[in-house]
């Protein structure tokens, strides 16, 4: 198995990965920190997918995407932190005022879990943000030492990914997912 992580500028692979089974669905489509939460909420059932359509097509690309051959296998969210919710976060803090880049979603396909794509598509997040200039990458993983964590509710990642991608704890936050804290990780490009 090859792996290889490409900027997500194809829509029915991004759908693969982030969308719904029913086009009429309300599910997050990624969008839940890339945008402001009154649009957000008002982006209903197929009005979801048609912004992200929209995403795939202006530069840079929403995030990257992992393929085994042809198969898209894995998705991950990547942008200027500016350019996200986290720029006004009152739970995950700012440690300077660099221009960085976020990762906040890392989403591998059921049946190709436990194959390394995440690691894949963490190197690839940090890869496309150097590419477009950033000066440092930062993500907001749960921190569950040893604890086993509900694969929906991993979509910020682990820590111990982040930490063998070189990151860094950068900052302890007031974030908590699946009843786990998160933690701000940041990785210098410069």
């Amino acid at each position: 198995m090859t792996i290889v992580v490409r900027p997500a500028s194809v829509f029915e692979d991004v759908r693969t990965l982030v969308g719904p089974k029913s086009p009429e669905a309300n599910v997050c489509w990624c969008l839940s920190y890339r945008i402001p939460s009154k649009l957000n909420n008002e982006l209903r059932g197929p009005a979801r997918g048609e912004y992200v359509a929209g995403l795939c097509r202006t530069a840079p690309a929403p995030g990257v995407l992992a393929y085994d051959g042809d198969e898209a296998v894995g998705w991950a969210a990547v942008a200027p932190r500016s350019d996200t919710s986290f720029a006004r976060s009152r739970t995950i803090p700012h440690v300077d005022d660099l221009p960085v880049w976020s990762l906040w979603c890392i989403r591998v396909r059921p049946g190709h879990r436990r194959r390394g794509i995440s690691h894949a598509l963490i190197a690839g997040a940090v890869e496309f943000a150097r590419a477009h200039g950033a000066p440092a990458i930062e993500a907001y993983p749960i921190d569950n030492g040893e604890a086993k964590v509900d694969t929906t509710m991993a979509y910020a990642g682990i820590r111990k990914n982040f930490e063998r991608a070189g990151f860094t704890h950068a900052a302890d936050t007031t974030s908590v997912l699946a009843g786990h804290p998160r933690v701000l990780m940041r990785l210098d490009l410069r």
